[in-house]
């Protein structure tokens, strides 16, 4: 189930793509390209954008077509992930649409556009929380993770009104969610970049979700010495299946996306591959791990940070050329390729640390 999903996505955006190129062109979504930013970048505008859109409903498609397929329910767990992925979409494509329509490279103003991300957020968390399984499990608790709840960091027990605990947890789930949205959003800035970098994160929750169901503590087969060590996320086949669904329309997307891009995923893309990773990090227990699994995307969200904190700590001095970091060293003279699969390579070594860290965790239980 989890490899016919990913390839009917896979050939869903590969096949399709162009066709959706076309349709986009003809609606004249083009892209709009700052002034301020590298000379090279004016080539793109006019681009298809909203690309997003392609991968979103490949992705829908591997997942409930392999369902099908196979006869079985898709489970809580894996229509929450589709949940988070769909609305942070909608909210990026309101964002993408403004630009058409207004014929700017500005879409929604910065707090319209994190209350959208916020309001996704929050429901996703709600419904994670309060909706149970058949068997009365909830998709998450309300604990913070690194490859398992950590029983010391749950938001439930820090306090004695529940109510502020779960105040708690919508804060820190939103924090996930808005944080990996926009670390993907800025990752975008390059053809193929972001869809290639995304690849290698749900790359990992694939092997992290197939891990979990074989070490799971729901697992008649699960050896009693190794109880001590087993997981207790919910449907990680299912998460894993939603993964590699994704994974393969973004393979599929990535073909049309790298460079000379034929097409760009837009906000509407970045925020839904965002929302995905944030959905499966929580539902998989890696809350925390998701800094090594998303380390290219931290890294351009910490560039931008770095840079805005220093202009105003010094009063107009930067530490970059221009941030976020890849659009620095496009400033240094490098090619925009060279760029792209170093970065590539970065983000391949951040995930591997993060399936190392990931089995060592195991081991040491």
């Amino acid at each position: 189930m989890l490899l016919t999903a990913g390839v009917i996505s896979l050939i869903f955006s590969l096949v399709l793509t162009p066709s959706f190129v076309k349709l986009f062109r003809k609606l004249e979504w083009g892209q709009f390209i700052r002034d301020d930013g590298p000379r090279s970048h004016h080539v793109k505008r006019g681009l298809p954008t909203m690309g997003g859109i392609i991968f979103v409903l490949a992705t829908l498609v591997g997942v409930f077509g392999s369902a099908l397929i196979f006869r079985s329910t898709v489970p809580v767990s894996v229509l929450l992930v589709l949940f988070m992925m769909v609305g942070m979409a909608f909210v990026g494509f309101l964002d993408d649409f403004l630009k058409v329509h207004k014929k700017r490279s500005l879409g929604l103003t910065e707090w319209p556009k994190v209350i959208g991300q916020a309001a996704v957020g929050t429901a996703f968390a709600l419904l994670a929380v309060f909706y149970r399984d058949e068997s009365g499990t909830p998709a998450a608790t309300q604990a913070v993770s690194l490859d398992r709840d950590i029983p010391w960091a749950n938001f439930a027990q820090w306090t004695a009104v529940p109510a502020i605990g779960l105040i708690l947890y919508l804060i820190w789930v939103n924090l996930l969610a808005i944080s990996a949205t926009n670390g993907v959003n800025l990752a975008d800035g390059l053809d193929g970049l972001a869809t290639g970098a995304a690849i290698f994160s749900l790359s990992a929750y694939v092997l992290i979700g197939v891990w979990q169901f074989n070490q799971s503590c729901f697992s008649a087969a699960i050896a009693p010495e190794n109880l001590s060590a087993c997981y207790t996320s919910q449907s990680p086949l299912g998460l894993a299946t939603a993964a590699a669904a994704l994974c393969g329309a973004l393979i599929g997307f990535l073909w049309w996306n790298t460079n000379p891009a034929k097409i760009i995923m837009g906000d509407t893309g970045a925020l839904g591959i965002g929302g995905a990773i944030a959905a499966l990090a929580i539902l998989t227990r890696t809350e925390l791990l998701l800094i090594l699994v998303g380390g290219l995307f931290v890294m351009e969200t910490a560039s931008v940070l770095i840079q805005r904190g220093y202009f105003k700590a010094t009063h107009g001095r930067r530490v970059f050329r221009m941030a976020p970091i890849h659009h620095h060293f496009e400033l240094k003279g490098w090619p925009e390729v060279t760029i792209v699969v170093r970065f590539w390579s970065i983000m391949a070594v951040c995930n591997a640390v993060a399936i190392g860290v990931f089995y060592a965790l195991w081991v040491a239980r």
